[in-house]
């Protein structure tokens, strides 16, 4: 680890050390021994920073609690994970879980009726209606990640034996949702470019009517899938849906949060989004949006009575267990919003970036594209079968080779060993990382001489202007 960035986070750590002093500390002020702490602690933070504007010292601190290592990737390496680019907090949402972090934060002026959504301090209920407007919806909420999202809309419509349709490109996480709530899913099949599409979800539909008796509960379809992240039919795919009268789910991991989303404009009745993947938010977080017709039987309220105590808890929401993310997940999400809001309108940029890039791998020999080709996403999918796994046959540490060549030039989030299929993700990324990761994946397969055409062709079309 770089000295100055080894030194930033014992800094940090020596000013929660201090931070913890205050905690302990009774509100009248420090005792004696506990300023005596305090100055300690100052000196040896001053010889923190010192070390730091100088980029001197040694590593004083190599685990947290003894047992964590420092994670310093995003703060040593270009970060190229599938699923990790666009949950990267903010410098605002890394505040908020300093400030925030603890359990129940969120509830220290929680007041009648006790619920999430409610609270106004700090601005929770406000947060609860700007996402609702945001995703030009009616209700939301915040939930433990996309798929508690999924598993209250399935909770909510799907009793034992009834069909579910899907995606053949569908997360795990739907599958389970539906699985849950005792469904079956019914998957609709892909064309030759690996997209759902309208008509094809409507022939679905059709099946499972043909062989079921039954029209499906509920269609629940990915806007971009997390496997070639290719963009599905999903304007068409809700206006289907709503001439069969089924409720439809947008499926917005990848969307939510980088894109900007028109719940209704897309005809959908449900909304789901993933904090920590798309939203720059601690994990789990996510959202779930809803239009006025489903919002009052999917937010529905517990009417259960204790039969001992005769207890209830009316305000409670069912699906939602009563209160959902505490502290700084939430907080951290909120943090992020306006960041988040802004980003959305620039994602044309982020899809230039992706193209640049894709265009500058296509140029080395035997490399393929397996996603729809333009991008349309910053997320890919990749085949470098014929370009890069032609030297992992030969070599000593097979398919470690490429991760221990990007590595060496500060790149990481690739699939470790992968040199045939394997998924990236530019998004976010300045066009300096852009071009840098760019000229890496050329020298490296010039260092190991796969040919590399020099020519790139339509380079221009995606780089800014």
């Amino acid at each position: 680890m770089s000295i100055r960035v080894q030194k930033t986070f014992e800094a940090l750590f020596e000013l929660e050390e201090i931070r913890g002093i205050f905690r302990d500390a009774l509100p009248t002020g420090l005792s004696d021994e506990e300023e005596a702490a305090f100055r300690q602690k100052i000196a040896g933070l001053k010889a923190i920073i010192a070390d730091l504007e100088a980029g001197t010292g040694t590593p004083d601190v190599t685990k947290i609690a003894g047992i964590l290592d420092i994670r310093s990737r995003e703060e040593q390496f270009i970060n190229i994970q599938p699923i990790q680019a666009a949950g990267r907090l903010t410098t605002e949402a890394r505040k908020a879980l300093i400030s925030y972090g603890d359990g129940y934060s969120t509830c220290d002026f929680c007041r009648k009726p006790f619920r999430l959504d409610k609270i106004s301090r700090p601005g929770i209920a406000d947060f609860h209606a700007d996402l609702a407007k945001w995703l030009n919806m009616d209700q939301a909420r915040v939930v433990p990640g996309a798929r508690r999202g999924f598993q209250a809309v399935t909770n909510t419509l799907v009793s034992k034996g009834d069909s579910v349709v899907v995606s053949a490109l569908a997360h795990y996480t739907e599958f389970l949702a539906v699985e849950n709530a005792g469904g079956v899913v019914k998957e609709v099949p892909l064309n030759d470019k690996h997209i759902v599409t309208a008509e094809a979800t409507a022939q679905k539909i059709e099946d499972v009517r043909a062989e079921t008796g039954k029209l499906p509960v509920l269609v629940m379809i990915d806007h971009f899938d997390y496997q070639y992240a290719n963009e599905h039919e999903i304007a068409g795919i809700g206006k289907v849906a709503h001439q069969y009268d089924i409720p439809f789910l947008y499926n917005g991991a990848y969307t939510v949060g980088v894109q900007t989303v028109d719940g209704k404009m897309i005809g959908a009745d449900f909304v789901v989004g993933s904090g920590h993947k798309s939203m720059a938010s601690v994990a789990p977080s996510g959202v779930l949006a809803i239009n006025e017709e489903f919002a009052p039987k999917t937010l529905r309220t517990t009417g259960m009575v204790g039969d001992l105590t005769k207890r209830k808890f009316g305000i409670k929401e069912v699906e939602m267990l009563g209160c959902t993310l505490m502290g700084g997940t939430l907080l951290s999400m909120m943090a992020s919003f306006p960041a988040v809001k802004e980003r959305v309108l620039h994602w044309d940029e982020e899809v230039r970036k992706s193209n640049y890039f894709i265009d500058t791998l296509l140029r080395i020999n035997g490399s393929k594209v397996l996603s729809e080709y333009p991008r349309k996403h910053s997320l890919t999918k990749v085949d470098t079968t014929g370009s890069f796994d032609t030297v992992a046959q030969n070599h000593k540490r097979r398919g470690f080779y490429l991760s221990d060549e990007l590595t060496k030039r500060g790149i990481v989030g690739e699939f470790a060993g992968a040199t045939r299929t394997w998924k990236l993700n530019t998004y976010g990324l300045s066009w300096d990382k852009i071009h840098y990761i760019s000229d890496a994946f050329a020298e490296i397969a010039e260092k190991y001489q796969i040919p590399v055409e020099k020519n790139a062709k339509n380079t221009c079309l995606y780089q800014k202007e």
